[in-house]
């Protein structure tokens, strides 16, 4: 476990004082991890330039090592703990994969809560964090709150134009409020982190599933799939809730000026950086959909509508449970109406 913490060179670096003036100069590595691959949009766009950034500021004293496939151990629904007990340095995490542990998240992942833009939803996400969430993350530090860009329906076969062609269709989902919904559409949903999708297509144990534009190509959905399926409007049918976070301890040894590097490449902007991510990769994972032939589709209004009803018993049942939870649900989803409404707004959307 203690392996993936600074190394014992490092730590004796950053306990010298090495420049005339007294000034800290130690070096440090940090030990951070995905469970994508790293030609998915997040990594790509987000995570491998923010820790370029991160290096640059702190004129190469911060190395940040970064792991796709959670090739430091563990799995994606663990990392958190990973983070929090000090097993990997930092990591992106999202929390809907421990179903339950943090049910705040879960408002802005309901159904047509949050724009198709990721960006105004991340930016949404962060606000709606300062206000709910900190006391869940205490124990880890928070780099960036973000959500990804619209979520569509894949499935083997022809697109659904109805909502009972969904009937009996076994689909992926990768969150609670995401499987709630499809079992009001009338599917078997099966909950499953992403890196175990492709292989439950290719072996013919889904017969699609709910996720994003940009981790089509990367999931192989131009090969495993057929058709690609949005709805009508400009709200996402599901969006799912993510941070990217690190150790707080290792966060809180580094020397104060190490601390304002990570410090100024965290927070609202950084989070709407996280966002833009998705947004660049959903117009590529689109574009490898429609070169492959696959039947890229939108259900009329009449049929969105139908979803939308359903979406709302969801919502209503949420707000349910919550309260049944002693937590606010009906102010949680009326703040991130709220917020989300704000940041669409401020991002012209």
């Amino acid at each position: 476990m203690t392996r993936f913490w600074l190394t014992t060179a490092t730590a004796a670096a950053m306990a010298a004082t090495l420049t005339a003036s007294g000034a800290l100069a130690q070096d440090v590595t940090l030990h951070f991890q995905h469970f994508v691959s790293p030609n998915s949009a997040n990594p790509k766009y987000f995570i491998e330039p923010w820790a370029k950034k991160v290096e640059e500021d702190s004129n190469g004293r911060i190395k940040i090592e970064i792991s796709p496939f959670m090739q430091l151990g563990g799995t994606a629904p663990e990392q958190f703990d990973l983070i929090q007990d000090g097993v990997i340095d930092g990591g992106w995490v999202i929390p809907g994969y421990q179903a339950g542990r943090f049910p705040e998240t879960e408002a802005l992942e309901l159904p047509f809560m949050v724009p198709k833009s990721a960006e105004a939803a991340s930016i949404a996400a962060w606000n709606y964090t300062q206000k709910y969430l900190m006391d869940d993350f205490e124990n880890v530090h928070l780099i960036a709150a973000h959500m990804h860009g619209r979520g569509l329906v894949h499935m083997k076969g022809d697109a659904p134009e109805t909502v009972e062609d969904l009937q009996g269709k076994k689909l992926r989902g990768p969150s609670r409020p995401a499987t709630l919904l499809l079992e009001k559409l009338g599917a078997v949903p099966i909950g499953m982190p992403v890196p175990q999708f492709t292989e439950a297509l290719s072996k013919n144990v889904l017969d699609g599933g709910v996720i994003t534009w940009e981790m089509s190509p990367s999931l192989k959905l131009d090969e495993l799939t057929d058709s690609h399926t949005d709805v009508a409007g400009d709200k996402s049918l599901y969006n799912l809730y993510f941070i990217w976070a690190m150790n707080k301890d290792v966060y809180e040894s580094l020397p104060d000026d190490l601390r304002a590097v990570i410090d100024a490449n965290s927070g609202l902007e950084t989070s709407a950086w996280a966002g833009r991510a998705h947004d660049t990769g959903d117009a590529e994972g689109r574009a490898v959909m429609a070169a492959a032939g696959n039947q890229l589709a939108t259900l009329s209004e009449e049929e969105t509508a139908k979803v939308k009803a359903l979406g709302d018993e969801v919502i209503a049942e949420w707000i349910a449970d919550m309260d049944g939870k002693g937590l606010p649900g009906a102010q949680m989803v009326e703040d991130a109406r709220a917020l989300v409404k704000e940041a669409e707004a401020g991002h012209g959307s």
